[in-house]
């Protein structure tokens, strides 16, 4: 296990929460590093090697959608969004752009801690040799663990950081029923909270919406009302 500290960005304009958030990150062993303008962190977080990115949404010059947007269309390291914005359509719309979490303000330093560290973990475990050289197939869907690159009917399909661990999870866990409670904790590796179910629901429609652009005729993931979901093989 390598002993380099993890590097994160935090575009962030407050510069209160910033540096409160920068001194639990660094007190627990990881490197921050702050933004506070929206065009600027984003072209750090597309032009400097950090593990793992948080970005407010209201910035000034560039907002977090739009940066979020832009850094899923070159990178899938772990993406956080921390917002004030509590609305249900706010959170939908950061995860539907890519965001591998949606935490919203006010909350602890230590949660926010303790998501980042999940994240990273989660991440650095499904990249490392653990998953060299194996393939998973189902129903014309092929994925290529090592190399983390999905291909559909012969076509490569590019999926976000969680969407691809999410879809691998199903195809190595098939033909039962999955609570979204349980593929929170499964597959972003944290106790589950009650607003964390749109994170769960907007990652299997990014799933599923990419599997019938790629022209799937059948969609293997089902939705089981008032249980959950379940990957058909």
């Amino acid at each position: 296990m390598s002993d380099k500290k993890s590097r994160i960005l935090l575009i962030e304009d407050d510069a209160s929460i910033a540096e409160l958030q920068k001194d639990y990150l660094e007190i627990n062993q990881m490197e921050a590093e702050i933004s506070s303008d929206g065009k600027v962190g984003l072209t750090r977080a597309l032009n400097e090697p950090f593990d793992l990115i948080v970005v407010d949404i209201m910035l000034p010059s560039m907002d977090g959608f739009e940066i979020c947007r832009r850094i899923r269309e070159k990178k899938n390291i772990p993406l956080m969004i921390v917002s004030a914005k509590k609305e249900d359509i706010d959170k939908i719309r950061g995860l539907g752009l890519g965001a591998d979490d949606y935490l919203t303000k006010p909350f602890s330093p230590s949660e926010l801690v303790a998501r980042v560290q999940a994240h990273i973990k989660r991440y650095q475990l499904l990249t490392g040799s653990d998953s060299a050289n194996e393939t998973i197939e189902s129903n014309q869907i092929v994925i290529d663990k090592s190399a983390r690159r999905v291909h559909v009917l012969g076509k490569e399909v590019i999926f976000t950081t969680k969407e691809f661990d999410l879809l691998l999870f199903f195809m190595t866990h098939p033909n039962r029923v999955w609570m979204k409670e349980q593929l929170f904790r499964q597959v972003w590796a944290m106790d589950d909270l009650d607003s964390d179910i749109y994170t769960v629901v907007v990652h299997v429609g990014r799933i599923r919406e990419k599997l019938k652009k790629a022209n799937l005729s059948e969609i293997p993931i089902e939705t089981i009302w008032g249980s959950g979901y379940r990957f058909n093989t």
